[in-house]
């Protein structure tokens, strides 16, 4: 199955959960916004919010400095 990632098109196994796709990634879950289909996820919702064909992500990574 297929979804867009920041643009990009990615390969995910069906059933995924976005914390598990951020993951996959090596991001971690709790430093990153995510925007799906031109909605923001509660980041409680992450594991709870299947991944489906065709799903436009948007994900956005707060990083800290001086």
């Amino acid at each position: 199955m297929e979804i867009q990632c920041n643009g990009a098109v990615k390969e995910v196994k069906a059933g995924m959960c976005l914390v598990d796709f951020l993951k996959s990634l090596n991001l971690d879950p709790d430093t990153v916004v995510v925007e799906c289909d031109g909605e923001v996820i509660a980041r409680k919702k992450y594991e709870s919010h299947i991944l489906v064909d065709g799903e436009k992500l948007e994900l956005i990574r707060f990083v800290g400095g001086g």
